[in-house]
């Protein structure tokens, strides 16, 4: 049962990292195996302000390959995204970001994420790697701020 929890201060707006993490089509582009993005459907909430997303990603590690679902609930005006399990290889996973501002004006992103695989032997595989695997997904989305966004302000974190 992996669990991360992580605020990070980044040199950027909330609205720009919001929308970036909101971006989950461009995901394979740069996130670590992620190799495939499918919308299922978008609907807005009915309080408004927002969307709901289903979408398919597929993650390939190794060995293993698999599709896993998810209904994913934009809040632009809250910037908070949830993710909530709807089908494929876990017992359970959920995932929230938000992103508040900062005096300066940069944002701090507070995310967490805490999953399980049904099958017990890409369980243990992803125990062993866990941690490092978590710091490359971080990273990954501090690297994709910077090719959209620029270096960003330094003043800023």
């Amino acid at each position: 049962m992996p669990t991360h929890s992580e605020k990070r201060r980044v040199p950027y707006t909330p609205d720009q990292m919001y929308q970036l993490v909101a971006d989950i089509e461009r995901y394979p582009e740069f996130l670590p195996w992620t190799s495939a993005c499918r919308v299922r459907s978008r609907s807005p909430l009915p309080e408004g302000g927002g969307e709901v997303v289903e979408a398919d990603l597929v993650i390939s590690f190794k060995v293993f390959r698999e599709r896993f679902g998810s209904r994913i609930t934009l809040r632009p005006e809250a910037r908070t995204i949830d993710v909530e399990y709807l089908d494929g290889p876990f017992k359970y996973l959920k995932n929230h970001w938000y992103f508040s501002e900062n005096e300066d004006g940069s944002a701090t992103v507070d995310f967490f994420v805490d999953f399980e695989f049904k099958n017990i032997l890409l369980q243990r595989l992803i125990g062993l790697v866990f941690n490092e695997a978590m710091q490359r997904v971080v990273r990954a989305f501090e690297r994709r701020a910077e090719a959209l966004y620029g270096r960003g302000d330094p003043a800023m974190v």
